[in-house]
């Protein structure tokens, strides 16, 4: 009733409503109950579910000639009168004439058990100033049950989960153990990528042929060419290319890009950085703001101090530089080509090209002093 007026300015020959509880309904299902208005001239039309336990939903009651007469709430509903119990029921989902219905809504009053405004009443106005309300079976799906608790909530999410794996799965999309998989409704999964659940993927993620993604791994808003994501790995707005090497354990954190044929291995994590073509990380370390070179080794426990305490800063390592482990660059930082950082260093100023760097103190070796036996 407030929006009529905006909706009669708009110009719209037809509006569709929707239930707030009822998050997912297929857009090609409203374009359907639109079109048969259209053919059917009706004022009005809905879509509705056959539900073999009705409770808690508004059954439909139909005409002799097959069009909707009126819709009975739950509570104002008693089987007894009707001849036993209606299992076609409404579903929320509407689609009004906007040059017919707009006067009828000034005719809806609250008797009913609620004393509410019940919208399903346009129904049996519609039909008392002789225009016709169609109504179109939706079968029994789950897409348009309302939520009304969290059960329910989780309910359809399950629901909504099993008919996008089933569809991927039917598509071609290798899925083992499918019943612990979740996939986004967003998610593009091109056929012929691998996938071992448990394994969750969510947001504008992309798979494309090729990818092999092993279990126990949670993959949000990616972009995953042929590559191979190993077990327990977590990764979130990053790229990995083709013939990549992911995990496990590993975490890609936003921004992060690895390249063609490069390695991230089991505990290491990337943020903001970008692992070009062979680039390996194979174990322990942590690569933040980082440009990482074409055939750059990092060795184990190999850490980019990428924040002052104010600000953040970037390291560059050029191509083949070999980074030994337990070593700590100091951002900003720049290791040359080809360059060698002995292991255990702390690299606080740049590496030219070519070059050893040792940044640690040197090793002294001191007699231990041995204790003396306590005089008797």
């Amino acid at each position: 009733m407030l929006a009529w007026p905006r909706i009669e300015a708009s110009g719209l020959s037809h509006v569709c409503v929707l239930n707030g509880d009822t998050p997912h309904v297929p857009v090609a299902a409203i374009n359907d109950l639109m079109a048969l208005c259209v053919e059917k001239g009706a004022a009005m039309g809905m879509l509705t579910l056959h539900l073999d336990n009705p409770f808690g939903y508004g059954r439909v009651v139909r005409s002799h000639d097959g069009g909707v007469e009126r819709v009975i709430e739950e509570k104002d509903f008693k089987a007894v009168d009707l001849g036993g119990e209606i299992h076609e029921v409404n579903s929320g989902v509407y689609v009004f004439d906007v040059s017919r219905c707009g006067s009828f809504l000034s005719m809806m009053d609250q008797a009913n058990a609620q004393r509410e405004f019940y919208l399903t009443q346009m129904i049996s106005i519609c039909g008392s100033q002789g225009h016709e309300v169609v109504g179109m079976p939706f079968g029994n799906s789950d897409l348009l049950r309302g939520i009304n608790s969290p059960k329910e909530l989780v309910q359809f999410e399950e629901a909504l989960r099993s008919d996008i794996v089933a569809s991927a799965f039917e598509a071609g999309v290798i899925l083992r153990n499918r019943s612990s998989i979740t996939i986004g409704p967003d998610v593009r999964i091109d056929p012929g990528v691998e996938i071992v659940g448990p394994c969750e993927i969510y947001g504008n993620s992309s798979i494309e042929r090729g990818a092999q993604i092993a279990s126990h791994c949670w993959i949000k808003d990616s972009i995953l060419g042929p590559c191979q994501v190993k077990s327990f790995s977590h990764i979130e707005g990053s790229r990995i290319r083709s013939g990549a090497s992911v995990g496990p354990y590993a975490r890609l954190r936003p921004g992060s890009d690895i390249g063609v044929d490069a390695r991230v291995g089991n505990f290491v994590e990337v943020k903001k950085s970008v692992l070009h073509t062979g680039a390996k990380a194979g174990h322990l370390s942590y690569l933040g703001d980082s440009d990482i070179g074409p055939g750059v080794n990092i060795g184990a426990g190999t850490i980019t101090c990428n924040y002052d305490g104010v600000r953040k800063h970037r390291t560059e390592i050029h191509e083949n530089a070999f980074i030994g482990s337990n070593t700590a660059l100091v951002a900003p930082v720049v290791v040359g080509a080809g360059a060698l950082v002995a292991a255990g260093s702390v690299v606080t100023k740049d590496v030219p090209d070519g070059s050893l760097c040792v940044a640690r103190a040197r090793q002294v070796n001191i007699e231990r002093k041995k204790n003396k036996s306590p005089q008797s």
